[in-house]
């Protein structure tokens, strides 16, 4: 089974995280941002992911230490449900519409951590989410999953769309990456056989 836990307690957060990468999609995820649960329900379902994922914050002060260390425990936990990430396609892609919305990712598991975010929103928060913090999740995200993620937004007028169909298009794209190739069985996919912290390709 690919399952990967991880607990996380710092004098911010208290955050504990579990992924079955095989799942079917269902998600139980209270992180007190109610936003940031819609979201990562979507990666769930859309993903084919079961996420339980629960987090105590300062949230008093703001959203920012729990949508950061939320980001690095669940890319902890994908990270370690991968392990040696042999057999993977290890690359996905995905584009996604939501209504007038369109957004596009692409990832590579890589072994090393890397986001960039093309893409901006009109207003400064979605629900209780401040809209600054979104790629802020995605660089804890892809750093501690050690993956390559880039993500675009490409149209869209409502914030809540953009953002939802950024969730969706990395659920896809991440998806088809962790799947098992027919192909490559017993293989890390990489030309230097390993895809530890510094593999280079």
């Amino acid at each position: 089974m690919r399952v990967g836990e991880v607990q996380r307690k710092t004098l911010e957060t208290k955050i504990t995280a579990k992924i079955d990468l095989d799942g079917e999609g269902t998600a139980e995820v209270r992180t007190g941002v109610g936003f940031l649960d819609h979201m990562i329900a979507q990666l769930a379902r859309h993903g084919s992911f079961d996420i339980t994922l629960d987090a105590i914050g300062d949230l008093e002060i703001d959203a920012h230490h729990t949508v950061e260390d939320t980001g690095i425990v669940l890319g902890q936990a994908i990270d370690r449900a991968l392990g040696e990430r042999i057999g993977i396609r290890r690359m996905g892609d995905a584009t996604v519409p939501m209504d007038e919305a369109l957004a596009q990712v692409a990832i590579d598991l890589s072994g090393r951590g890397y986001s960039v975010f093309d893409g901006s929103f009109a207003t400064n928060t979605i629900g209780d989410l401040d809209t600054e913090l979104i790629p802020h999740f995605f660089e804890a995200l892809a750093s501690h999953a050690r993956a390559n993620i880039f993500i675009r937004i490409l149209a869209g007028r409502s914030d809540h769309h953009r953002a939802e169909a950024t969730f969706k298009a990395l659920a896809r794209s991440l998806n088809t990456a962790v799947s098992l190739d027919p192909q490559r069985t017993g293989q890390v996919p990489s030309t230097k056989g390993t895809l530890s912290k510094n593999t280079e390709d």
